[in-house]
């Protein structure tokens, strides 16, 4: 006679999400995790009032409305967006690249000038050995021809 259906190793997102599911369709999991708290590295503590993410921060993040609900059943989720920037030559410029970077940067309007405008800027850098940051992503993007 089995005590299990499922032995489940980690009781993370994955982890807890499938041994959820699973009990509602009436199977027995065994739930194992080597730390002493569930929620695997989006766990947090409470200390003093203040949700600490005791892993560093995470974001969850899905287009899909339907995981967005079900997730958000268990615990209320911030409903973020992660907009990075990058500053050069004191402007501001989003990440990742898009065509608004590339109109910033250069008036470009279309993807076939973007593209002709990085294959000039790759042909004028003539970037052999890296000496810095800027200089191996030029190197980078030459040899993967992005």
């Amino acid at each position: 006679m089995k005590k299990y259906d499922y032995l489940i190793v980690g009781a993370g997102l994955f982890g807890a999400i499938f041994a959820y599911e699973a009990k509602k369709k009436n199977k027995k999991c065994l739930v194992i995790d080597k730390r002493a708290h569930i929620a695997g590295n989006i766990y947090t503590e409470n200390i003093e009032g203040i949700n600490v993410h005791k892993y560093g921060a995470h974001i969850f993040h899905t287009s899909n409305k339907e995981v967005w609900e079900f997730i958000n059943k268990f615990a209320e989720f911030n409903n973020y967006i992660n907009s990075p920037v990058a500053r050069y030559k004191d402007e501001l410029y989003n990440m990742p690249f898009n065509m608004n970077t590339f109109n910033k940067l250069w008036g470009v309007k279309t993807p076939k000038e973007a593209k002709e405008k990085i294959e000039k800027e790759k042909a004028e850098a003539k970037v052999e050995e890296p000496k810095n940051l800027e200089e191996q992503a030029i190197s980078l993007v030459r040899k993967n021809n992005i």
